[in-house]
This record gives C-alpha cells, sequence and structure tokens, in this order.
C-alpha cells in the first residue's frame, strides 16, 4: 500500500481521508466521522510515542525504565515503593521488575535497599540522579506538547482535554481491564 499524494503519514500509511473511503467502500456501514476520530486518535497516539521514545533515547533511558522514574516521582517524597508495589503499578511481573530495578541501580538513578524496619523487604528509592533525568525527561516533553498544541487556544484545549477524558471514561467503565498491556491480550 502507498501513500496517498500529500500525505503526512509513512509511505505505507494512506493518509486519512483514503483510508476512510477504502473502508467506506469494503464496509459500507461505516460513520466516517467516527472513523475520522478514531483513526485520528490512534495516528495521533503512535507518532507521539515515537516522539517521546526519541527524547528518551536522547537522554539515554529507555521507555521501561522511564516507567519506573514516573511510578517513583508520582509517589511523592521520599520517592520511595518496594519492588512488589511498582511490578503492581506497571503491570509488570517481579522477575521483569527485579530486571529493570537492576539497570537502573547500575546506571545509579535508583538505589535497592533493605528496609530498616522490616530487614525482609527491599525499598527501591529513586536518586537525585534519578529525579534530575525525570526533571529532562519532562522538560523535553513539554517543549514537544507545546509545539504540538500551539495552534490550540486555552479554550480549545481545555474543550479537547474534557473530551478526550469523556472518551477515556467511556473506555474505562466498558474495559475496565484495558489498562494493561497489549501483551496481555496474547
Amino acid at each position: 500500500m502507498t501513500a496517498a499524494a500529500g500525505s503526512a503519514g509513512s509511505p505505507q500509511e494512506l493518509d486519512l481521508d483514503a483510508q476512510i473511503a477504502a473502508y467506506q467502500r469494503e464496509f459500507p456501514e461505516v460513520d466516517p466521522q467516527i472513523e475520522k476520530v478514531v483513526t485520528a486518535l490512534g495516528r495521533l497516539n503512535r507518532r507521539m510515542n515515537v516522539a517521546y521514545g526519541r527524547q528518551l533515547v536522547a537522554l539515554g533511558i529507555s521507555s521501561a525504565e522511564w516507567e519506573v522514574l514516573k511510578a517513583l516521582v508520582v509517589v511523592g517524597r521520599p520517592y520511595r515503593l518496594g519492588p512488589g508495589d511498582l511490578a503492581k503499578r506497571l503491570g509488570l511481573t517481579p522477575a521483569a521488575m527485579t530486571h529493570r530495578i537492576d539497570r537502573l541501580v547500575t546506571e545509579g538513578l535508583v538505589t535497592r535497599e533493605r528496609d530498616e524496619t522490616n530487614r525482609v523487604r527491599v525499598i527501591v528509592e529513586l536518586t537525585d540522579e534519578g529525579r534530575e533525568k525525570w526533571l529532562q525527561t519532562m522538560r523535553l516533553a513539554a517543549a514537544f506538547e507545546d509545539e504540538l498544541l500551539q495552534d490550540l487556544s486555552t479554550a480549545e484545549r481545555g474543550t479537547l482535554g474534557e473530551i478526550l477524558i469523556r472518551l477515556l471514561r467511556r473506555v474505562e467503565d466498558s474495559q475496565p481491564d484495558a489498562g494493561g498491556r497489549l501483551e496481555d491480550l496474547d
């Protein structure tokens, strides 16, 4: 499949209108307005993930490592969680979590130590270097997101945010287990 002339997509991807026209040709009952929305959202999500991935690579961390840093920052100071809690928050197995923590410890972005109050328990804590790495990624993401939304007014941004949250809630209500990883569907 080749891109239509003037397409901003990849060479393998039809432009949005051509893709919707193909859907209508093969499935006449499709609602073109709905397809335009969901196809655009899917493409936007994919392209944003690629852009964020490039930013992470430029900073020398993986998306998997970013997820751990984010989970620690979100809990707030002192940015500490047990490996089991981290695994649950990220939808990972304990073995996968251990592998991520090992890499982050090696890179100096987190520490892993025994809990002084319960010697059986291990605590993973964000280091100052890890928090700085998280801040660097946030700065790059904020600049990208500001550029992405530059053509929308403050009111339009607010309206778009509200609409997207309504859509998200609809999916969350109808698919309560959909927060997992795509591998869960295998």
